[in-house]
């Protein structure tokens, strides 16, 4: 894994491929270099670098020289829509009722650390999936933290997080529900989690910096964008409800030291303009805060 990036600002921002699907993946690496970014949060995809393409380790290592010729930093996320199955989205998940479906889930999760590994990756990114219907709780959880089990095994043999990530409308939703999965687990090393500050925002009861600090011991991603209370809709920032400064003051003060990545994954439309808007937004933002 390369060193933290220096510079006058204790936070490393990123911004998430997956709001720059119209562009080629290396056009992507060169903007955010560009613009100033620290790193990329890297979904892969059919479109960025494709875990099932049967020439994936020469991309990888490409991938893996781009990075470093730019200098970008690097998190792995696994939230593409079809990239499993072409007619469900998110399918299948690590809840499915079909064991073997369940089992390519978890292979996704293998890869994408293999992957990771090779490109020094701060961390995995992942998360529970819906609950299925007529699937009762307790089931589900079972499902869940069988299928994460080798995946964490994998985590382990690589030195690299997988950090899972609580979604509004999932079986994981909270940090709560973190929490109960740890617990369940036996709380093991590689379990990290990712928080997404709009989700705070979203349905967690504390304020989304509280949320920062709560989470310190196990954070190990980052995603920002805005949002309002009760909605699930990333918003660009400055569009929600969201006050920045005590997250980012709150994130400083925790010493986190991973990528804090802008998502907006249905605003590729408008991603160049919006990766540049948005860390003038959090430049700024940040410097309020101290």
């Amino acid at each position: 894994m390369r060193p933290a990036p220096t510079h006058p600002h204790p936070l490393h921002y990123g911004y998430g491929t997956n709001g720059l699907t119209d562009l080629r993946l290396d056009d992507a690496l060169a903007l955010l270099a560009d613009l100033g970014y620290d790193g990329v949060g890297l979904t892969l995809d059919h479109m960025h670098l494709d875990p099932l393409a049967p020439d994936l380790p020469a991309r990888t290592r490409h991938t893996a020289t781009r990075l470093a010729e730019l200098g970008l930093h690097v998190t792995i996320e696994t939230g593409a829509r079809y990239i499993l199955d072409p007619r469900h989205k998110h399918g299948p998940s690590l809840l499915d009722p079909d064991p073997d479906a369940r089992a390519t889930r978890t292979d996704l999760l293998i890869t994408a650390l293999h992957i990771a590994a090779d490109l020094g990756a701060h961390a995995v990114h992942c998360f529970s999936g819906t609950t299925p219907h007529h699937t009762d709780p307790a089931t589900a959880w079972k499902r869940l933290a069988e299928s994460l089990t080798p995946a964490l095994h994998a985590a382990h043999t690589a030195g690299i997080p997988l950090a899972i990530e609580p979604e509004p409308g999932h079986l994981l939703a909270t940090l709560d529900d973190f929490h109960h999965l740890r617990g369940l687990l036996g709380d093991p090393e590689p379990l990290g989690l990712t928080l997404d500050i709009g989700h705070c925002q979203c349905l967690e009861d504390q304020p989304p910096a509280d949320c920062v600090r709560t989470a310190a011991p196990w954070l190990r991603h980052v995603q920002i964008e805005d949002m309002r209370r009760g909605i699930h809709e990333h918003l660009p920032l400055g569009d929600g409800d969201i006050d920045f400064p005590p997250v980012l003051h709150a994130l400083t003060d925790i010493g986190y030291q991973g990528l804090t990545v802008v998502e907006l994954p249905r605003h590729s439309h408008a991603g160049p303009e919006l990766a540049r808007t948005s860390l003038e937004f959090l430049r700024t933002q940040e410097a309020t805060a101290c």
